[in-house]
């Protein structure tokens, strides 16, 4: 997470050819490796046409939401008890429907739905100029959210009208549903709506028609209508930016003549004349999705048929329908995690509802990142782009082990079994090369997207179905076969390394330096991807036993104990500059390019930022070390490099731990950025990211709290009779109520949060507040339900035993 650098693939296949690595490293030649991420999707860029090329939406999302679908023997089918299969996800910023998904979870139909509002000489349009606040719609007596179905309250802010929207999909047909409400409070008002389509996930190429009945657009295979429960007094289809219709109603309250359906393929808009509203009116919205145009608006009128109740309650899951609250009823830790909660388990909830709506369905146990493209408002949708809404094995393994934690004792299931899509494979299309290791990051189909190695992604596959079959989800029999077929692969990968064959990566390599660490930047020996790499071969001894395959197990051991052996003759210098060359400390790296950890090297120029001396670019990564049971929480190692990442008088742009207050708190929260010198966010000047300039700034990550909050455990853990009552509460107080503030009002934990330094752009960011990054991030929901489980069983729940058992139980000595 560049962490995800988005590249644009009609011009990434020459950044594949020219680009290369500034250093040589003993796992690859200097010339083998371009830029971190570059993409083998090539797909065409859309046509302009004859509208303005669109932006996607802003990736601060208020809420996301999507059915509650049933598995059928661990698949999605339309004959398991939720009936008919929906696949229509929806997102919410700045109080209006943003990125509408409809076939695959990445597959945007929809870029933005807004309402205009004309009165006597004004038009208001609600994005730029209400104040939004968003709410669950159905909620327990607690507060909790219950289903990911929300209620928009948008204020003008010359204080004319209000809209509400009450937003939420058809289970049963492929449909979002929208209830929007009008309440005029100075005079009579014309509400209109606004649909801007991305049909195929892209802006262009699209074609439209409208009557009073219908707005519909389409490309290619798949196409949307929208209808309203009331008839349109008048349509409009045009292009953006000149036949839309939108300058008509910003200067003259009126869509002029309008255009019945468009002449040639582009980017277009479609507008629908509401009534005028007196007092208030409430009109009843959905929008169909289909192959053909048909298709779509017979779902639209089967939802509006329907009705809102009935709709509405059946999504809730109420009554005899199956929905969201059967999901949230079958997590059997769910309740039990309340009491560890600051917030009485509202976010804990939210959580559990966010973790889920971010599964493909129609792969089962394809769990993606964030449903949403960061810093989307700054980029054109002219080309087809996941943005964060693929599967990473990192992030998906977060997640995966969140549902276990919560009791959820299928989707984890699904998804380990869905892990081979994502595994090379000699059957791989366009490999020639090694096999076993997990892609970088793929499509919810296991089309390859980035193909770079991350041996900790290869690592994660294995602790999963290790920890699956210790839980009882599944039995020793599948943990068997997928041994022979996944994870044994995965092992001799992580043990030999190889030489890949897949687009263009061709790189030789030897772990356990790698060729991307977590952060999917630099290459080389890095604390957290070794912590899981150590974690992963541990894992793999004991299913080799288990198999009777004692000579692989012997290897895997061995290899462990070697990497382990040399971990802190590669990563931790005694000489380190971070405070200055007259100040030398001790402490972690966060990457090193040698075997001497005093003698690192230099990194590579990333994301606007000039590369340091690896001593220069520290990061809490070596806490990982203690999250798998490699090292205990008391290391000395461990403790010097802490000291050091506490230290806030270093140099700003080394700077890693930054603590924030937020009004009507009096706690004190540790925030942390993903290292010093991170360029993956916005300018310090005000600029959004993807300038690649050097005043770019990645900003706090709310998940390094929670990894904080673990540690913490770990060590409060190590006392006699492990930890305390009081030493919970001191944990929830700080690390739980911390992620708890920096979730928004709609519960979406940021990916990143604003720090206060340098400008806080167009969007006017608190101190504390979510980015234009994504939100929600799914690892961020994940680490935060994760913390909670460990407080309620007093252990780090990602903890591998056998690890932990072997390396920080014991007083071994390391050498």
């Amino acid at each position: 997470m560049e962490h995800r650098k988005r590249y644009s693939p009609a011009w990434v296949s020459a950044i594949a050819l020219c680009a290369c690595l500034s250093g040589v490293s003993p796992a690859m030649a200097k010339d083998e490796m371009p830029d971190h991420n570059p993409t083998v999707i090539a797909d065409a860029k859309a046509s302009d046409g004859p509208g303005v090329a669109s932006p996607w939406s802003y990736s601060g999302k208020q809420g996301i939401g999507t059915a509650y679908e049933a598995y059928k023997n661990y698949q999605f089918s339309d004959t398991a008890v939720t009936g008919k299969v929906s696949k229509v996800w929806f997102s919410l910023a700045e109080g209006v429907v943003t990125e509408t998904m409809y076939g695959r979870i990445h597959e945007a139909q929809i870029r933005e739905l807004q309402i205009a509002v004309t009165g006597k000489g004004w038009t208001a349009f609600e994005r730029t100029d209400t104040t939004s606040h968003v709410a669950y719609l159905h909620t327990d007596s607690a507060g909790r959210p219950l289903s990911p179905a929300y209620r928009l309250t948008n204020t003008d802010k010359q204080g004319r009208f209000v809209i509400i929207k009450d937003v939420f999909t058809d289970p049963d047909h492929q449909t979002l549903m929208v209830r929007v409400t009008v309440k005029a409070l100075k005079g009579p008002v014309t509400p209109y709506v606004i649909l801007d389509p991305s049909m195929a996930n892209t802006s262009g190429d699209d074609e439209g028609r409208v009557d009073l009945n219908h707005l519909q657009a389409w490309q290619g295979r798949v196409a949307l209508n929208l209808s309203a429960s009331v008839p349109f007094k008048a349509a409009n289809v045009g292009y953006t930016g000149t036949t839309d219709g939108i300058k008509d109603l910003a200067t003259r309250q009126t869509l002029g003549t309008p255009h019945g359906a468009t002449t040639v393929k582009g980017n277009i808009v479609l507008v629908g004349q509401l009534p005028t509203v007196t007092k208030t009116m409430t009109v009843d919205l959905a929008v169909g999705f289909g192959a053909t145009t048909a298709a779509a608006t017979t779902e639209s009128a089967a939802t509006l048929k329907a009705g809102y109740t009935r709709v509405l309650a059946n999504f809730n899951g109420e009554g005899k329908a199956v929905g969201w609250e059967d999901y949230l009823a079958s997590l059997t830790e769910l309740k039990s995690l309340i009491p560890l909660s600051e917030d009485n388990g509202k976010l804990l909830y939210a959580s559990a509802l966010m973790l889920k709506t971010q599964e493909d369905h129609t792969s089962a146990g394809a769990l993606i990142a964030s449903l949403s493209n960061p810093w989307g408002d700054t980029v054109t949708t002219d080309v087809s782009s996941t943005g964060y809404k693929a599967v990473w094995p990192r992030d998906f393994y977060q997640v995966s082990m969140a549902l276990a934690a919560l009791g959820d004792r299928q989707t984890p299931v699904a998804a380990f079994r869905y892990l081979p899509t994502v595994q090379v494979k000699a059957s791989t299309p366009g490999n020639t090369g090694a096999t076993g290791w997990f892609m970088q990051k793929a499509h919810v189909d296991g089309t390859p997207e980035w193909v770079g190695v991350q041996l900790d992604q290869t690592a994660m596959p294995i602790l999963l179905g290790a920890r699956l079959e210790r839980l009882g989800l599944i039995k020793t029999d599948e943990l068997m076969s997928s041994y022979k077929t996944m994870l044994k692969p995965a092992a001799d990968f992580l043990s030999h390394g190889g030489t890949v064959g897949l687009d263009w990566n061709h790189a030789t390599i030897t772990p356990p330096y790698s060729q991307q660490e977590r952060w999917e930047e630099q290459e080389g020996h890095s604390p957290s991807t070794t912590a899981a790499v150590i974690a992963g071969l541990v894992a793999a001894a004991d299913i080799a036993t288990q198999a009777g395959d004692a000579q692989d197990a012997k290897l895997y051991g061995a290899t462990a104990e070697d990497y382990s052996r040399k971990l802190e003759q590669r990563l931790f210098t005694t000489s380190g500059k971070v405070r200055g060359d007259d100040k030398p400390a001790s402490y972690y790296l966060r990457i090193s390019r040698s075997e001497d950890a005093n003698a690192p090297g230099v990194l590579d120029d990333r994301n606007g930022r000039k590369g340091l001396r690896s001593d220069l670019m520290i990061d809490a990564g070596f806490l990982e070390l203690v999250r798998y049971g490699v090292r205990p929480a008391d290391d000395q190692a461990i403790t010097q490099s802490l000291a050091v990442i506490d230290d806030q008088t270093l140099p700003e742009n080394l700077r890693v731990r930054y603590d924030f207050h937020f009004p009507g708190s009096t706690v004190t929260v540790p925030g942390f950025r993903r290292y010093g010198n991170d360029g993956y966010g916005e300018g310090t000047e005000g600029g959004n990211y993807g300038t690649m300039s050097a005043d770019q700034r990645g900003r706090v990550w709310p998940i390094f709290t929670g990894e904080r909050g673990h540690y913490e455990l770990a060590r409060d853990a190590l006392k006699t009779g492990g930890a305390t009552a009081a030493d919970i509460d001191a944990i929830r107080a700080t690390y739980v109520k911390g992620m708890e503030l920096f979730a928004n009002e709609g519960l979406m934990i940021p990916e990143q949060v604003f720090d206060g330094v340098g400008s806080k752009t167009a969007h006017d960011y608190a101190i504390g507040e979510g980015t234009d990054s994504a939100t929600p991030l799914a690892w961020s929901h994940a680490e935060y339900v994760k913390l909670l489980r460990s407080l309620l069983d007093r252990q780090v729940w990602d903890r591998n035993p056998a690890t932990f058992d072997h390396f920080s139980s014991s007083s071994k000595v390391k050498d």
